[in-house]
């Protein structure tokens, strides 16, 4: 080992883009090391790439570390001791690792599936920088890959339909690399993201494309088979496009047996099922192929990045000259032109013919601040002055406030565990046995610690953090959607169509104050930037995909001078939000700009 050379840490390395990374790095003399879940891969690439060390006539060296998922705690913190007894200090860290996820109308995503997306995306990237530190040099670089089709900024949105823990995990994974940059200048270390837009890969091709085709057609319909049956086929099929027609047949043929065997149908249909199956593939290759023409389109030149091209953006990324002029940036590599639609508003259409009369309202809330209780309670009396037929409180248990059932004793309330997803299940079935659909859903997040450093927060306290802010207010809004329209609609899609009713999310306020640092608001704007996402790519399956007319509306508190949020704006402003009767175009709010 050349003890002179560099070393460059690369997640989710086996393939892919985080193993031309490691290519790139290999050619320049670095030493590498890369990891990922499955062995195989590693190995595969630790052969490339020592046979790149020993063309180039370096002396660096190659180590794998494999079953290593970074959002596995326990796993990264034993990778990083194993890396300082080997390496001692290292160079580079390059955030790669990640998922598609479910690629899925967000009512039907299970939450397993919904809560590991964000888990591997943004809180991988969380853990693994946090004990990176541990090991980086003065001048270390932390560069972290996101995507184009998520936030952007803090106010052009790129919604990313049948993908909403991917747009929610990579929205707070831009601000979090921001943040971090703050908090690192007095070690030295750089934090810099890159987009890269749509890139030649196996992932794109055979997985999001497909499925996402896919999921166009359960929701849409298609000739002779039902919604399930086109979900049972496609999850069973999609695996095989590419191979040999002859392969392709015989595993249609299976699935077309056993979706008699599941109805009791006669055999005669079989030829029938068969034959609808294989034109059920034809048409997910034909939509998918349809995408990925549409999005070239978007490019001037009408092309892919190669992974290569991301490969020379990392590195230059990780130069000295030009991580010093980019330190705290997401920077674009994507070229996509990609035009969206404005959603961001100060105001709302104000209706003097408010009537929440005959109405359920469900208001839920993890805060455990008196603040927000007090709000809420303000509010629910609010509400009650009209003829609703129910105004119903559920509050996060808590150490914090334990008197919260005397707070809320002239109402109907509860304090559940928001994170079990059973129990909510149970409370919602509840309520829509007792007093019917939910009219209203008004969800507060409550607020977290902008004075913390973030490279003070243990994995425990960040858990919480994240469930908080992003995985119980999506749990919310499905529980709630699936209330206004019908659980029916999980497996029959029309049900979703024409189906009203309004949820309202309050996430952390701005910071508060007449000289805030910049390290204050980029900590606050971490799950902000989680949620303003969530939001629009959710809107958008709801409306263009599901044609429901469920208003799903984000309100921001506070401002940009540091003011104190006006409280009873947001009462107001609620108030009207829970009285429309129609689909209007208030996905996110800053009411107090």
């Amino acid at each position: 080992m050349n003890q002179d050379s560099k070393t460059v840490l690369v997640t989710g390395s086996g393939t892919g883009i985080g193993q031309a990374i490691a290519r790139k790095f290999a050619k320049l003399g670095y030493n590498i090391i890369i990891l990922g879940r499955r062995k195989e891969p590693l190995l595969e690439a630790s052969k490339i790439l020592n046979e790149i060390i020993k063309k180039e006539g370096f002396e660096s060296k190659v180590k794998y570390y494999s079953g290593i998922d970074v959002a596995d705690e326990n796993g990264v913190n034993i990778l990083f001791d194993n890396i300082k007894s080997e390496f001692g200090k290292i160079d580079i860290i390059v955030n790669n690792a990640g998922v598609s996820g479910p690629v899925k109308i967000f009512t039907n995503s299970s939450y397993l599936d919904f809560k590991e997306c964000v888990s591997i995306h943004l809180t991988g990237t969380f853990w693994t920088s946090i004990k990176s530190l541990e090991t980086l040099k003065t001048n270390g670089k932390i560069i972290t890959i996101t995507t184009f089709f998520t936030e952007e900024n803090k106010f052009e949105q790129r919604p990313y339909r049948f993908r909403t823990p991917y747009t929610a995990a990579q929205g707070a994974k831009n601000r979090l690399t921001e943040a971090l940059a703050w908090e690192l200048t007095s070690k030295g270390i750089k934090s810099i993201g890159t987009n890269p837009g749509p890139v030649h890969s196996d992932r794109i091709y055979k997985t999001v494309y497909p499925k996402a085709a896919a999921e166009f057609l359960r929701i849409g319909g298609f000739k002779r088979l039902t919604s399930n049956q086109i979900e049972y086929a496609t999850n069973s099929l999609l695996s095989f496009l590419g191979e040999n027609q002859d392969i392709i047949e015989n595993e249609v043929a299976k699935v077309a047996e056993n979706i008699i065997k599941e109805g009791n149908e006669s055999n005669p249909r079989l030829e029938e099922y068969r034959e609808s199956i294989l034109k059920l593939l034809e048409k997910v290759q034909e939509i998918a192929e349809k995408v990925q023409h549409n999005t070239k389109k978007m490019i001037v030149d009408n092309e892919f990045l190669s992974q290569e091209d991301v490969a020379e953006m990392v590195f230059h990324l990780s130069s000295e000259s030009i991580s010093k002029l980019i330190n705290g940036k997401i920077i674009p590599n994507d070229r996509v032109f990609y035009p969206v639609k404005p959603i961001v508003n100060k105001n709302i259409d104000v209706d003097h013919n408010l009537s929440l009369d005959g109405e359920t309202i469900l208001i839920t809330s993890t805060a455990d601040d008196e603040n927000t209780l007090s709000t809420i309670k303000k509010i629910a009396n609010r509400i009650n002055t009209s003829k609703v037929k129910q105004t119903i409180i559920l509050t996060h248990k808590n150490d914090n406030f334990e008197n919260t059932n005397e707070f809320f004793k002239e109402f109907h309330h509860h304090s559940i565990d928001f994170e079990n997803e059973d129990a909510l299940k149970r409370i919602f079935n509840t309520i829509e046995t007792r007093f019917g659909k939910i009219n209203s859903t008004i969800h507060f997040t409550g607020n977290y610690d902008y004075n913390r450093d973030i490279t003070t927060i243990s994995r425990f306290e960040w858990d919480k953090l994240v469930n908080n802010f992003i995985n119980i207010p999506h749990l919310i809004t499905r529980e709630s959607v699936l209330s206004m329209a019908t659980h029916e609609a999980i497996e029959n899609p029309n049900k979703f169509k024409g189906s009203l009713g309004n949820i309202i999310l309050i996430g952390p306020d701005s910071p508060v104050g007449q000289k805030i640092e910049g390290k204050i608001r980029a900590r606050s704007e971490i799950f902000r930037g989680a949620l303003r996402p969530y939001v629009t790519t959710a809107n958008q399956e709801l409306h263009d995909v599901l044609n429901s007319k469920i208003n799903l509306t984000l309100i921001l508190q506070g401002n940009i001078d540091g003011e104190v949020p006006d409280y009873d704006k947001l009462e107001c402003t609620i108030i009207n939000l829970c009285s429309q009767k129609e689909l209007k175009n208030n996905s996110i709010l800053y009411t107090n700009e």
